[in-house]
């Protein structure tokens, strides 16, 4: 790194443009980012949306009441037969745009909290170690679960079955929900449930770019090492897919139950809770309570073997797009 000579009292010119150069090309990084973390969050949303249907509608089924559907493969049928396929996607537009903002916001906010970590508390080497990246991961996640919350409050409350809700009349559609939310709870209703989603964002991302990470680790040890300064080659598709996989899975077996005490709390009718919010704690103790740890996990089985498709082909499109326009 190039440093100012101590006795000059003019900055040096050749300092200030590489300076200039380099606040540019983060500026461009990070607009990439956005742009292609956006694209491939879409096409993994596609993917996997069915499955979350299911996994949601597990997860909201009432306290004191019997089970309505027995497992994943029952509440497919019923949701199938009920409503047909597009049932299962019924809501898609909210979560095309969370999906967009979740997974642009992750992979923008961890090359940021990369950056940050190299110049402050890694100055002295020129590669972040494991540490590092897990620590970039939890802090995107956090940084993400802000932004998340509102999205998956509308999301949620779109994919469980409305009570009254017949074929003749139309279920109601996200602005309805968005107007309801507010009315009853006001402006910080849409962020009922943060404290799961910021569990599961951050431990999650931890576990997302740190399982991605690491098996791209794996792989690469297998290859002869490029010649220092040389540009690194991607690793095959099928590689990259399989690192994706791990790492959807990781993310979303560890930190589950936070996602499922989230979801209930998501689901139930606002106008169920004139006084308030139910608490993060309260609603864990009541499923607790009701179904055990097995009501912690309703609907994991679904959501870790649909999370690997998608997340595989997350990261493969975002490491394409990365390699022909980055």
């Amino acid at each position: 790194m190039e440093t100012a000579n101590a006795s000059s009292l003019e900055p040096d010119s050749t300092t200030q443009t590489s300076s200039s150069t380099h606040a540019s090309q983060h500026g461009l990084d990070a607009a990439k980012d956005i742009l292609f973390g956006s694209v491939a969050g879409i096409v993994g949303k596609y993917i996997e949306f069915p499955f979350d249907t299911v996994k949601v509608r597990l997860q909201s089924q009432p306290d004191g009441h019997p089970l309505r559907y027995a497992g994943p493969i029952d509440c497919f049928r019923q949701s199938f037969q009920q409503d047909g396929i597009r049932g299962l996607y019924r809501g898609i537009s909210a979560p095309l745009f969370g999906a967009a903002v979740e997974t642009s916001s992750l992979f923008f906010s961890y090359r940021i909290a990369q950056n940050v970590l190299r110049t402050t508390v890694y100055q002295s080497r020129s590669e972040l170690p494991f540490t590092g990246l897990l620590i970039s991961g939890a802090a995107s996640g956090a940084f993400t679960s802000l932004a998340l919350t509102p999205i998956e409050l509308i999301k949620c409350k779109m994919q469980v079955p409305v009570q009254g809700y017949s074929s003749g009349r139309a279920a109601p559609g996200p602005l309805a929900l968005v107007a309801s939310v507010y009315r009853h709870q006001g402006l910080l209703g849409f962020w009922h449930g943060q404290l799961g989603t910021l569990i599961r964002e951050t431990g999650g991302s931890a576990a997302w770019f740190g399982s991605y990470e690491g098996v791209s680790i794996l792989f690469r040890s297998f290859v002869v090492e490029p010649d220092e300064g040389s540009k690194v080659v991607p690793l095959p598709v099928y590689q990259q897919m399989l690192a994706g996989a791990a790492a959807g899975m990781s993310y979303n077996f560890l930190f589950f139950p936070a996602d499922t005490i989230k979801s209930r709390m998501q689901t139930e009718p606002v106008s169920n809770i004139p006084s308030g919010r139910r608490t993060f704690g309260a609603v864990g103790r009541a499923l607790w309570k009701q179904q055990g740890l097995r009501g912690l996990y309703q609907g994991c089985g679904i959501t870790v073997a649909r999370s690997a498709p998608s997340s595989a082909f997350i990261f493969a499109v975002y490491e394409a797009l990365r390699h022909h326009f980055g």
